[in-house]
């Protein structure tokens, strides 16, 4: 009876902190988390003027789909790139997009528009062109990139955890339209971990009395939020890179050059020397 105590013991407090994980999930909405990399992309230094973008569609180009036994028809990542690219753009200070994925919508309520205006359709203002397109897509998701765990059990009482990391890519490119020249290419990845803990007691307390408890913790980080980030960063990085190559300007050259967030994408792609030396080109 003196070793079932402490076992019961174990068992309730492992229960109790299950039902209080259960307790701090909230059933209302919210607004999707914002991640580091949003931050970066709002706190890059100013432009010299935002630029109009289009964004026509931004495709998962995987052909990936989720393993058995899901569906055969769910795909393995959202298809809402398009939604997530026109997000960033328009977070950032950079970028102006503009509608283009439900143009035919907005041609149809404009006809509607005209038709009820009659002779003054002349007041209905045109729609702005665009000067970049940004095009790309979702280009790779492999999964099992690294997997792993570790265990141990002794006399019926163990524990054990494992993990496996995922991994999507992202291509973005900025299109010149007056000329189709590429201004920008990026290509961005973001890590999907999973992982898992359990602890378990199975141990007979005497001939005829037997112990059985367990208890887990899975963790999953959303492929949308993985893609939202992966996007964001993209632009982060093409921002970063257009600066770099002259393809666009700060509005202040002085003082946005020592931008740490800048700073650091630089870093990412360059070495510190050629870093060091293109700020002090100015």
């Amino acid at each position: 009876m003196k070793k079932l105590i402490p076992l019961v013991l174990l068992t309730l407090v492992s229960a109790c902190s299950t039902m209080s994980e259960i307790e701090q999930i909230t059933p209302s909405s919210s607004l999707m988390p914002k991640s580091e990399t949003y931050y970066d992309l709002i706190g890059l230094p100013a432009p010299q003027g935002s630029m109009v973008a289009a964004v026509y569609d931004f495709r998962d180009q995987t052909g990936q789909y989720k393993p058995i036994p899901s569906s055969n028809f769910s795909t393995a990542v959202p298809q809402s790139g398009t939604a997530f690219l026109a997000q960033a753009l328009n977070d950032s200070s950079w970028f102006t997009p503009v509608e283009r994925e439900g143009l035919q919508n907005l041609l149809t309520e404009r006809k509607i528009v005209r038709a009820g205006l009659k002779g003054d359709a002349a007041s209905l203002s045109q729609l702005n062109s665009a000067q970049i397109l940004m095009e790309g897509g979702i280009v790779a998701y492999d999964t099992n990139i690294r997997t792993g765990g570790a265990g141990a059990r002794y006399l019926g009482i163990g524990a054990s955890g494992q993990f496996r990391v995922d991994s999507i890519t992202v291509n973005l490119r900025a299109v010149d339209i007056r000329t189709g020249r590429l201004l920008s290419s990026v290509t961005t990845t973001k890590s999907v971990l999973s992982k898992e803990l359990t602890a378990g007691v199975f141990k007979f307390i005497d001939a005829q009395e037997l112990l059985e408890s367990e208890i887990g913790y899975t963790s999953n980080e959303p492929v949308s939020l993985c893609v939202a980030q992966a996007i964001e960063s993209a632009v982060v990085h093409m921002i970063a890179d257009g600066i770099w190559k002259r393809a666009w300007n700060l509005a202040d050259s002085q003082t946005g050059l020592e931008n740490p967030i800048l700073k650091k994408y630089w870093l990412e792609a360059h070495s510190v020397e050629r870093v060091q030396a293109r700020l002090e080109q100015g």
